[in-house]
């Protein structure tokens, strides 16, 4: 009698969890939206792009969430939606944005795509669709994440937005393949203070150098922090800073450019995420960074 009341007891603990979490699932309602972005050389903004988010559905005003993505990735992959849909869950509007993202750029080419993103005089930029939701308060700040070119237009986005409040940069650098970027993303030479940036980049990251000298050294450079030739991790008392995934870390063992995905790298599928990044609760994991992000909005 007794085993058969304690399983009735797991059985209901079960339940309620279970419609606890069905009932948190349910909270969120999805929206999308369009914007007018630049071409992959840049320019005007003269293209559409889709907006596709997540926000509350109760009552109520929140703060934003941007997430971009990186170079030839779908804007609406399962690293973005694991993102936007945490992020809705801690009580933002979060949106996920399309742009021209099948090839990479000059300062002055993802500036113009930052700018038609990110400009809040335009009416019909991305930030200015969102902020226009009946449920978005752009006052109570606004926080931005990114990955690769995505992580560039996230650092940028304060650029041309002062309610821009911190990034998050996944696979962020100085120099990607040849491309320099230390005139417009190094520490300095931005409106993105770095005591409100935080980078994690992998050990084995074959865009930002391919080692783990190389990656310390770009972070180093983009963040202004210096914590010694071995460091793995440098951080400011807010956490602002930069860390670095060792093999070690992931599942497939290597801790490339993509290492949020599940295996293959950045030829790996889009759909399938490493589960420690996506559910773990360590430093360099998704939500630990996110929950980062919300110690600079107001609720």
């Amino acid at each position: 009698m007794t085993i058969t009341l304690k399983r009735a007891a797991s059985s209901a603990v079960f339940l309620c969890a279970g419609l606890l979490l069905n009932a948190s699932a349910v909270a969120q309602t999805s929206f999308s939206a369009s914007y007018n972005g630049a071409g992959i050389y840049g320019g005007s903004c003269t293209s559409t792009y889709n907006i596709s988010g997540v926000e509350p559905s109760t009552s109520g005003s929140y703060p934003v969430f941007v997430y971009v993505v990186g170079t030839m990735e779908n804007y609406t992959n399962a690293s973005a939606m694991a993102a936007v849909n945490k992020m809705a869950a801690k009580g933002y509007v979060a949106a996920t944005i399309e742009y021209a993202s099948s090839q990479f750029g000059t300062c002055s080419v993802i500036g113009a795509k930052a700018s038609c993103a990110f400009n809040p005089n335009n009416a019909v930029s991305a930030i200015s669709q969102i902020c226009s939701r009946a449920k978005a308060d752009c006052s109570k700040g606004v926080v931005v994440a990114g990955f690769s070119q995505g992580s560039i237009m996230a650092i940028l986005a304060k650029n041309y937005d002062a309610r821009i409040q911190a990034a998050y940069g996944i696979g962020a650098g100085v120099e990607y393949s040849g491309y320099d970027l230390r005139s417009c993303v190094a520490n300095g030479s931005r409106s993105l203070q770095s005591d409100r940036l935080r980078a994690v980049n992998g050990e084995v990251d074959n865009f930002n150098g391919g080692s783990a000298s190389a990656a310390r050294s770009q972070l180093q450079e983009l963040t202004g922090l210096n914590c010694g030739t071995s460091a793995y991790g440098c951080l400011n008392t807010n956490n602002s800073g930069w860390l670095i995934v060792k093999n070690s870390q992931v599942y497939d063992g290597s801790a490339d450019h993509c290492y949020m995905r599940r295996s293959g790298g950045c030829f790996g599928s889009q759909s399938l995420l490493d589960s420690g990044w996506q559910s773990g609760t360590q430093n360099w994991q998704l939500d630990a960074n996110l929950q980062w992000l919300t110690n600079f909005t107001s609720k």
